[in-house]
């Protein structure tokens, strides 16, 4: 058995990243960018009001405060949208509006809270500090100044800051299109009879979520049933795709016939094997360069695997660089014993309080018991050498970007 970084740097070192699309704006969420974003214009496009208040002259208004108030004229006001009609020139103010453009001939905007006015005049309560208030034009980004870089991770900040420069159609990373399917005379799917002999296809429909939350586009393919005619028509189906997987079949039982028919569509197979508890018998391959991942047949097996392996390559695909879930230090709650040889992901459930990561498995850890990955935010992961963890001691956590308990 290959040892789970051993394996996953194989793994990695076969991806390749794909090419490139343009799409609109609002697409372009949780994908990769690919071009060099630029700013054609300077924003703000002229110095404007930060505040609703007056625009005036600093120098006139220096001496002023709740005791000796200064009284200017109200000629004009400046509304967001407009611009000004009037310069400002001694003894004036100018009622203005948040952004709005500040008037020629001021140099400062004091804020409407200190300030009263009557009739066509103001009184100035505050002097503050010249230029307050005013934000300059170009203060956020300039003309010809690179407002993204390519290999940046699109979400709401970056979204808006395209829009802020006007930029509609943007070049980014494609997503992968992933073909899933599952084998075995023993599943129904969801719209067949569920009799005493047939369990349903759980599989499929988990690792397409997976693929989802990973950023790939997911095509269900269906059940291969045990016979090399059905394995073979369904694997040719899946090798459309920009990866396969494939889950079950990939033991060394009489009917999985999975790496056989893999062979004959010429794949350079790079390991069946891995020290993973759950899922040790997990292949990878290439097949004119595309990945093929026989994930096993154990429902919690095959996310288990698809988390460690095959989540970081379809990222990598996706023009990702970040590819990798963030691991933490947590207390153990509870005791937990394990048999030794593998590096096992125990399924967790991690919450937050009083400035520690607190940690419990989430109970039966079989692999076939799929309510342990529906409760699991998280995995326990412990090195082959460990037999046992007591509470209180410290282990590695992987979280899985569900809600973590915070507090409680």
């Amino acid at each position: 058995m290959r040892p789970i970084e051993e394996a996953l740097k194989v793994v990695l070192e076969s991806i390749r990243v794909l090419g490139t699309e343009r799409v609109p704006l609002q697409d372009s969420d949780g994908r990769i960018l690919a071009e060099d974003i630029y700013s054609r214009i300077y924003l703000p496009p002229w110095d404007n009001s930060a505040m609703d208040g007056y625009a005036l002259k600093w120098e006139e208004i220096r001496e002023a405060s709740q005791d000796r108030p200064v009284r200017l004229r109200i000629t004009d006001e400046v509304r967001a949208g407009a611009m000004p009609s009037k310069s400002v020139h001694s003894g004036e103010a100018i009622r203005i509006m948040t952004g709005a453009p500040v008037p020629e001939g001021t140099d400062t905007v004091v804020r409407v809270e200190d300030t009263k006015s009557e009739g066509d005049g103001v009184s100035i309560f505050r002097s503050g500090k010249k230029g307050e208030n005013i934000r300059k034009k170009g203060e956020n980004v300039r003309r010809g100044d690179t407002v993204l870089k390519t290999g940046t991770s699109i979400g709401p900040g970056q979204l808006g800051a395209m829009a802020m420069v006007g930029k509609s159609i943007v070049t980014v990373y494609r997503r992968p299109t992933v073909m899933v399917m599952s084998t075995g005379d023993e599943l129904a799917d969801l719209d067949e009879e569920i009799t005493e002999n047939k369990i349903p296809n759980s599989n499929s429909y988990a690792v397409a979520s997976q693929v989802i939350e990973a950023g790939g586009i997911p095509h269900i393919l269906g059940i291969a049933r045990d016979t090399r005619e059905s394995l073979r028509e369904k694997i040719g189906q899946g090798l459309a795709g920009d990866m396969l997987l494939v889950s079950g079949g990939v033991s060394a039982g009489e009917y999985d016939f999975v790496k056989d028919i893999l062979k004959e569509y010429g794949i350079d197979m790079k390991f069946w094997s891995v020290g993973i508890k759950p899922g040790h018998p997990l292949a990878f391959g290439l097949v004119g360069g595309r990945p093929i991942f026989g994930l096993p047949g154990n429902p919690v097996s095959t996310m288990v695997t698809f988390e460690v392996f095959a989540r970081p390559a379809l990222l990598k695909m996706g023009g990702h660089s970040s590819i990798f879930r963030p691991l933490v230090d947590a207390v153990v709650e509870e005791e937990f014993h394990d048999r030794p040889g593998r590096t096992h992901f125990v399924r967790a459930v991690v919450r937050y309080k009083e400035g520690r990561y607190l940690v419990r498995s989430t109970g039966t850890q079989g692999s076939g018991v799929l309510m342990s990955m529906a409760y699991a935010n998280s995995f326990m992961v412990l090195p082959p050498d460990k037999e046992k963890v007591l509470p209180g001691e410290v282990v590695k956590v992987q979280l899985l970007g569900r809600p973590v308990e915070y507090g409680s």
